[in-house]
């Protein structure tokens, strides 16, 4: 028989043997890149943990290119957020800004109210000492109406500005990123990108003139978001525009502006920051959703909750939790207000990417149908439900009903609110959550306890029902709300049902 023929190693090879000895024996400082071994690699989040089984078991990694595209999930996720200067007094840094970017020309948008603050001085003074020519549109009507924002687009379409400038709250800011938009699509219809289906849903595809923000309340995100809403009075229905080429250039967050704000118009204010950290937490997995856009352009701004907005939205529940109670009940309590106008901007990134759901989507006809109420606190000459309130009066409901579908989450939101967890059921995980938000409300005073406060009663819910159904932007986002459409109008109406009174 022929000896055995010994064939020498390679240089690569003995190469490589070496380099994987080392890797496991000697692993260098940082351990998450050396020894795959090491517990590190085996506490990713679940969902990026479930796809990449999910590849491994398939040997695919499944890339954007499906036989029948609406049937196939998300893969991927985006973060996208303005860029965001916070501290006491900047707002006199914005004439430099804008003398930074070259900017010649401003339209400077506000409603009649803010007009009179020092927020509005120290802007003018700003820009004047800067040199940068600027026109104020002073008319933004708060809880826009699509003529209130028409009205503010032939403002500024004559007026050609190099930019814009809000200042006020989540109303002008929303206002200013729609002249923005028309003003660069002048021959457009306004239905054209109002989301569908009130709207056509047409995708912005070039970037816009840049926009400053500098909010005045601290509530709607809206610095951080390319999300603008208004009433759609045709239909009896809020809607809006959502894409990420709205969003602002800079957001500038100076809590001295928030100063000035009524108690009535910080708690609801403040309840919208509530809900943007409850819905965005709750909201579904972003690899659950469906379609998987076919070009990356179609994918939406509102995506579902996912590993990075997780951050943010429960740092602002747990923020707004802490300190909400206290801004509204003490004007001077300056670190209170600082925090909430913190927490507003945090839930706007987590809310911007991953989206609301239920609270929301219910919110848009109960404010745009309201049979009406006048909030207490609010300076209007019209019946006004505020949208922190609009949103915020079917929590308990919806988070009840939201419950079985991730009871973990649920469990973990109950916790910020300060409940002890440790002996609630799983099943009861819906319930506790929906009984702190009651308790929650009824401690910040003033709140209406259900939908009957605000003057609706069961002869209403079908109005509401077939209000809230065309909020497929959001409901997309609801866990447990059926994609058939008869049962899900029968879910919608357990909710207002369940709505009317906590």
């Amino acid at each position: 028989m022929a000896a055995a023929v010994r064939v020498a190693p390679s240089a690569a090879t003995r190469a490589l043997k070496l380099l994987r000895t080392v890797q496991y024996t000697h692993p260098p400082s940082c351990p998450c890149h050396s020894n795959p071994g090491h517990h590190h690699h085996h506490a990713a989040r679940p969902q990026i943990d479930a796809y990449a089984q999910r590849t491994w078991q398939t040997g695919r990694r499944g890339f954007a290119s499906p036989m029948d595209p609406s049937q196939q999930k998300e893969y991927a996720f985006e973060m996208a957020a303005s860029s965001i200067r916070f501290g006491p007094g900047v707002t006199q840094e914005v004439g430099m800004d804008f003398k930074n970017m070259g900017v010649k020309r401003v339209c400077v948008v506000t409603d009649p109210t803010v007009r009179q603050l020092t927020a509005m001085k120290q802007v003018e003074e700003a820009l004047s000492r800067e040199g940068v020519e600027y026109d104020i549109f002073d008319k933004v009507r708060v809880e826009p109406k699509d003529s209130s924002i028409k009205e503010a687009i032939e403002f500024a379409k004559p007026y050609k500005p190099d930019a814009f400038l809000a200042v006020g709250g989540g109303s002008v800011i929303d206002t200013a990123k729609l002249m923005n938009l028309y003003t660069e699509y002048p021959d457009a219809d306004f239905l054209d990108f109002v989301n569908a289906p009130l709207g056509n849903g047409r995708p912005i595809d070039k970037q816009l003139k840049p926009l400053i923000a500098i909010p005045t309340t601290a509530g709607t995100g809206s610095e951080t978001t390319g999300t603008a809403i208004f009433d759609l009075v045709a239909k009896r229905a809020k809607t809006g525009i959502a894409h990420r080429n709205l969003k602002p250039t800079l957001g500038i967050c100076d809590p001295l502006n928030t100063r000035t704000m009524p108690a009535a118009v910080k708690a609801s204010s403040g309840l919208d920051v509530l809900c943007h950290a409850l819905e965005s937490w709750t909201a579904i997995p972003f690899n659950e959703r469906t379609p998987r856009p076919t070009n990356p352009i179609m994918r939406p701004a509102y995506q579902g909750a996912n590993p990075i907005s997780d951050i943010f939205s429960l740092s602002a529940l747990r923020s707004t939790v802490k300190y909400l109670p206290r801004s509204v009940k003490d004007p001077e309590d300056f670190e209170a207000q600082s925090e909430m106008l913190l927490a507003a901007t945090l839930a706007g990134v987590g809310f911007g990417n991953a989206g609301v759901h239920l609270c929301h989507g219910m919110s848009y006809p109960i404010s745009g149908q309201n049979p009406g109420y006048q909030h207490a606190g609010y300076e209007v000459s019209t019946p006004i439900i505020p949208h922190g309130v609009s949103v915020a009066v079917s929590a308990p409901a919806v988070f009840r009903f939201t419950g079985p579908s991730n009871p973990e989450r649920h469990l973990a939101a109950a916790e910020a609110f300060g409940v002890d967890v440790t002996n609630v059921k799983r099943e009861d995980a819906g319930e506790a959550l929906a009984d702190a938000v009651t308790a929650f409300l009824a401690e910040l005073g003033d709140q209406p306890k259900g939908l009957k406060e605000l003057g609706f009663g069961h002869d209403h819910i079908d109005a509401l029902v077939e209000g809230t159904i065309p909020q497929a932007r959001v409901l997309m986002l609801a866990p447990g709300l059926a994609a058939e459409l008869e049962r899900e109008r029968d879910q919608l109406r357990r909710l207002f049902e369940d709505a009317m009174v906590h």
